[in-house]
């Protein structure tokens, strides 16, 4: 399996090159599971970050990056958007996504009383890689129309066009692999 070496937050990973289309391959960076890299990429990435009340991300592999982000914040609480409307939830807001991994039409949710608490708030969209910037765009949706005020977009990594972008805060390049 051809792979790609990044280093990042001073630790080195050999990730795979994983195909998503006939013209398209990425190379696959899982953060699930790796708290050596969430514990050291998180301090840097809060470092760039402005003064802001709480930090977003979307379900799945963002929540162990923002919880870490939390942490070293100081801030109490953060919210994850989840890829379903769960039975506990009242009143969730709801936004439909197609990212760059899925290739699919996802939904994402937040639930009425995490809309409420971000309300007036200053907000950090976080996720571990921005890409297309498609999930970032659904979830700011969702924050907006909560009420909150997006301060920032931050990733550990910034894949394709996104690292030309200067909207978003991130620590490394990742290169998108074409044929």
């Amino acid at each position: 399996m051809e792979t790609y070496r990044i280093k990042v937050g001073g630790l080195e990973r050999e990730l795979p090159i994983i195909p998503i289309s006939d013209d398209l391959s990425i190379a696959s960076f899982v953060i699930l599971g790796d708290t050596e890299l969430v514990a050291k990429t998180a301090p840097l990435v809060a470092e760039k970050l402005p003064a802001v009340d709480v930090l977003v991300t979307a379900e799945a592999k963002g929540i162990p990056f923002v919880y870490e982000l939390s942490k070293q914040l100081g801030l109490p609480r953060y919210i994850v958007a989840r890829k379903s409307v769960k039975p506990y939830m009242n009143n969730p807001l709801v936004n439909k996504v197609v990212s760059i991994t899925t290739q699919k039409e996802q939904t994402l949710c937040l639930d009425g009383a995490d809309a409420e608490f971000i309300r007036g708030k200053r907000i950090a969209l976080v996720d571990d890689v921005i890409s297309t910037g498609e999930s970032l765009r659904a979830l700011g949706e969702l924050v907006e129309k909560a009420g909150g005020e997006i301060v920032a977009k931050a990733a550990i990594l910034a894949e394709g066009d996104a690292v030309d972008r200067e909207d978003i805060l991130f620590l490394e390049k990742l290169p998108l692999f074409f044929k």
